[in-house]
């Protein structure tokens, strides 16, 4: 191994978060994003890209957290606004407000969808011992979309499980009903 090369994997071996990167196989990595002065996490192997916000193309009769949809070369992706599916207040847009376009797991297959966030934040490393469950707020609270929560920094991180989280809009509107 020459000098630089050997330079060169001294300097990969970097800090996110306050973990260290390499050697560690427990660790993964998380793109968090502030929405109502909160911060969230996905995991960066769901995210395909990061947007700026522009205009959608509304779908009728579509849930009000679904803003509507954009073609991304050729795919047409589907656009969430997570605050509106979290019941938080809405607000105008910005410069700030991103697109994060990410790959979703069903169990048909994989889809592309984007979210609506406020912002972008970081990227941190987080080990599953740096986790903590998500807690019990009842029936009336459904949790089952947060993998866990983190604390970086001296600040919580909520992980979402981006899978579970967008899968009701996936479904079909009929699976969906009440059968009495």
């Amino acid at each position: 191994m020459t000098l630089a090369e050997k330079s060169s994997l001294e300097d990969s071996d970097e800090k996110i978060g306050g973990n260290t990167l390499v050697e560690d196989e427990n660790l993964e990595q998380y793109l968090t994003f502030i929405m109502n002065e909160e911060e969230y996490g996905v995991d960066i192997l769901s995210v395909q890209e990061i947007r700026g916000w522009e205009p959608v193309t509304p779908v009728p009769n579509s849930p009000a957290h679904i803003r509507g949809v954009v073609n991304l070369r050729g795919i047409i992706v589907p656009i969430v606004d997570l605050r509106a599916k979290f019941n938080l207040d809405n607000v105008e847009y910005s410069p700030l407000t991103v697109v994060i376009v990410l790959r979703v797991a069903f169990d048909d297959g994989e889809r592309i969808m984007g979210i609506v966030v406020d912002a972008v934040s970081d990227v941190y490393g987080l080990s599953l011992d740096d986790m903590k469950t998500a807690p019990d707020l009842g029936d009336h609270v459904n949790t089952n979309y947060i993998r866990g929560l983190a604390s970086v920094d001296e600040k919580m991180i909520i992980i979402l499980d981006i899978d579970a989280l967008l899968e009701s809009d996936m479904r079909d509107p009929e699976e969906l009903k009440v059968v009495h």
